[in-house]
């Protein structure tokens, strides 16, 4: 028996049941609107008399209720016709999160004052320094400063155009990453692209005290710069998608480390990103690999670094465009010095994230994000060929493969993911036992308890790539110095003394004039980086 529908607006104890049903919600679950309609039908069929011939109809009939809330039940039209009016505040501020205290306009004064003490009341790049720090910037923010505010066109930087370009910049960006993002990326860009950098660090390389001695080496000045871009890359861009974003600026230490530029003279104190001992390592490593110096090196020619370490293997993997950037590794088969910087670094230093990143693409032969039991075997065949080799019996796959299954602990098993890799903290020995005998040698060696204690140390200890490059810095300086005394006629003395240590040869600023001049003689020909 159908019920009209007239019948379910008018009948009261239905209301009831649909306001008791929607009290406390938003809305009513059909479901459970369905249930109550289908019981409340029944109720009513049942309750109905038959109406027989000649019989008049009954009175009116009081159906039975389902239980009633004790407080009072709101009519259902207040219910279903309530406006939701909801007040969510701003959460996401893409530009900074806005200062309402900040008095900009006494900042803009102090600005247009300091322009009225410079000659004809326009700024060159040096002078512009004083103004940064009027903004409460860094004083190495000068550089994207003045070119922000059109000097590179002119040389010269007006009151006008500066205060209208720092008026703009404080209206639309609020903290210091979205600023250094507009003040460097392109118009009407949002992210950071490698050439976006060259002015700024072009800026320090010619005015930070800790690099005077490139001066006289103005060919290094784009190899350093390059160095420098390629760390930053590495470090910041934890996407890899070639742009670097404010959030990840937000999320890195650069701003802060580009700020003690300023504080620090010996920029070899501050190790990330900026310093000349690093690049000194990273560009004599390169040196020794590129035979026919022209800023290149093929597969063959990586496969002999550190007295073939790494496996064939990994290293095909590297030249196959896993981790480099462009088609000039694919297509040609050849590696740019700022590719070898990531090879290097991700070499050293194992236990950094974006170098975990790095070796786990290259290992990921199939691409699903998952190293397989059948690509650990791949890798793993040739360590046990150049074991055998060696006159070294190597560990049977299997039983390998359980101790790397303990070490790791994935989540899934039989399936090693990048986050299992990243968990475990000790991914530096998982690469290690995959494509590079040497460590793998060395780690086997290594007392178990001491890798264990290794891992759970949290303090500030330097990282793999900081005690890399300071130990081939001493060995490299050591080498030049010896060099430099057999070239002076001392080859006499060099044999019956010690070799010179390289706290005999002076104060860091020496090492680098050292390596300094110890390149240029190596490399006077080469072309710059920038040139290729």
């Amino acid at each position: 028996m159908m019920i009209k529908e007239t019948s379910l607006r008018r009948d009261p104890d239905l209301r009831g049941e649909l306001a008791f049903l929607a009290r406390g919600c938003d809305f009513v679950l059909p479901s459970r609107f369905k249930k109550r309609l289908r019981s409340f039908q029944q109720t009513q069929i049942q309750n109905k008399p038959e109406k027989k011939p000649g019989t008049p109809l009954p009175p009116t009939a009081t159906f039975p209720t389902s239980p009633r809330p004790l407080s009072p039940v709101p009519h259902v039209n207040n219910v279903v016709n309530a406006p939701l009016s909801v007040n969510i505040p701003q959460f996401y501020f893409p530009e900074g999160l806005p200062d309402a205290c900040s008095n900009y306009e006494q900042t803009l004064s102090k600005i247009e004052t300091a322009f009225m003490d410079i000659e004809d009341q326009k700024a060159d790049i040096y002078e512009m320094g004083k103004i940064a720090k009027l903004c409460g910037c860094p004083l190495y923010w000068k550089a994207p400063m003045f070119r922000a505010a059109g000097g590179e066109r002119t040389g010269l930087v007006s009151a006008q155009s500066f205060i209208a370009m720092w008026r703009k910049l404080l209206n639309d960006h609020h903290d210091d990453a979205s600023k250094f993002i507009c003040l460097l990326a392109k118009p009407s860009c949002n992210s950071l692209e490698q050439e976006d950098f060259i002015p700024l660090l072009q800026d320090v390389v010619d005015t930070h005290p800790g690099l005077t001695f490139l001066k006289d080496a103005p060919e290094f000045h784009s190899r350093y710069i390059t160095t420098v871009i390629q760390r930053i890359f590495y470090t910041v861009n934890r996407s890899w998608s070639g742009k670097i974003t404010s959030t990840e600026i937000r999320k890195s230490n650069f701003l802060q480390t580009l700020a003690l530029l300023e504080e620090e003279e010996d920029i070899n104190q501050i190790t990330d990103y900026f310093s000349y001992e690093h690049f000194y390592v990273i560009y004599c490593k390169f040196w020794e690999l590129d035979s026919d110096h022209d800023l290149y090196i093929s597969q063959a020619d990586l496969s002999r670094y550190n007295e073939q370490a790494s496996s064939n293997r990994i290293i095909e993997r590297i030249f196959s465009g896993a981790v480099t950037r462009g088609k000039t590794v694919q297509k040609e088969g050849r590696m740019s010095y700022a590719d070898f910087v990531w090879f290097l670094i991700s070499e050293e230093d194992k236990r950094n994230p974006t170098s975990i990143e790095y070796w786990f693409r290259c290992m990921d032969v199939d691409g699903d994000g998952v190293l397989s039991m059948y690509e650990l075997e791949y890798f793993y065949e040739e360590q046990c060929e150049r074991m055998e080799a060696m006159g070294i019996e190597p560990l049977p796959f299997h039983d390998l493969l359980c101790q790397m299954l303990d070490l790791v602990k994935p989540a899934t098993d039989g399936k090693i993911t990048l986050r299992d890799l990243k968990r475990c903290r000790m991914a530096h020995i998982f690469y290690d036992t995959f494509f590079n005998l040497e460590k793998y040698l060395d780690h086997e060696q290594r007392d178990p308890f001491g890798v264990q204690k290794d891992v759970e140390n949290e303090g500030p200890e330097p990282s793999d790539w900081d005690r890399f490059a300071a130990e081939e810095y001493e060995t490299l300086v050591a080498e030049e110095s010896a060099q430099a005394q057999f070239q002076e006629g001392s080859f006499e003395d060099y044999e019956t003394e010690e070799p010179v240590s390289p706290s005999e040869i002076g104060n860091k600023g020496n090492k680098s004039k050292i390596g300094t001049s110890s390149l240029s003689e190596k490399c006077g020909k080469l072309q710059s980086v920038d040139e290729e």
